[in-house]
């Protein structure tokens, strides 16, 4: 018989956006562990296969047929990471947005601590940044995410110690007003804070890879994240304030 969170799929308050690609080991326990997180709220889960040729659809299909809050976007090609969250975020129902990676390592346990820092903060905040401690990925990846992070925190002055964390929160209107671009979703707390909101941060322990191995390397990103860099540092230098205006009208 369909699970249900206690509300129609058509009228969720929160949508959980799952970018992924070739991830099928790592679905089904996923699922279960992000409808545990949210038991007792409105939501739906989106996945987003970004172009899978392994059994990600299937699994997906398996699941929504048991699952009405559960839904899936699929890319036929792959257009990466950034591209597999917005079409999630335009497809969600839901004002309030949350993310997660797909592999397993965001705990979703996390995710009422992220919604509720952003729903107490509201609408000074326009989005809760997850801050991964404890990371269990290799000690390669560490050093390259150290450095990464220590750079982009130079130049563009974002206040944020890690932007690779997937777990983030957001109002969705937030997010869709951001300017679009491949990487985006790597330069969130600066874009967000050009756009006149705070950011706030929430720890979260990392955890290892269930299954299957990383769809993303260092090289084949390194010049591509430095043009990115420079994109937003230009996009922040070149925002100008909005002036605050009202109409005058002759007494009569």
């Amino acid at each position: 018989m369909p699970q249900s969170n206690g509300q129609g799929p058509g009228n969720p308050a929160i949508s959980v956006i799952v970018p992924v690609r070739n991830e099928a080991g790592n679905i089904a326990p996923l699922v279960a562990e992000i409808a545990a997180a949210l038991q007792g709220r409105a939501f739906e889960i989106v996945y987003v296969d970004d172009g899978s040729q392994d059994a990600t659809a299937d699994e997906l299909r398996g699941l929504m047929a048991q699952h009405p809050w559960l839904r899936q976007i699929r890319h036929a090609q792959s257009c990466g990471q950034s591209a597999a969250v917005r079409s999630g975020v335009a497809a969600a129902r839901a004002p309030i947005v949350a993310t997660l990676d797909g592999d397993g390592q965001n705990d979703p346990a996390y995710l009422p601590a992220l919604l509720g820092a952003l729903e107490s903060g509201a609408p000074r905040l326009g989005l809760i940044a997850g801050q991964r401690v404890g990371r269990k990925s290799t000690g390669f990846k560490r050093w390259q995410s150290r450095i990464a992070n220590t750079v982009r925190s130079a130049v563009l002055k974002d206040g944020t110690r890690d932007t690779g964390c997937g777990l983030k929160a957001f109002p969705r209107d937030v997010f869709l007003a951001l300017p679009y671009f491949d990487g985006l979703h790597r330069f969130l707390p600066a874009l967000v804070r050009r756009d006149g909101f705070d950011v706030g941060y929430v720890d979260v322990v990392d955890r290892p890879r269930r299954h299957g191995t990383s769809n993303y390397g260092f090289f084949d990103r390194l010049w591509i994240g430095i043009l990115d860099l420079a994109g937003v540092w230009w996009l922040v230098q070149r925002k100008k304030r909005v002036p605050q205006s009202e109409e005058i009208t002759l007494a009569r």
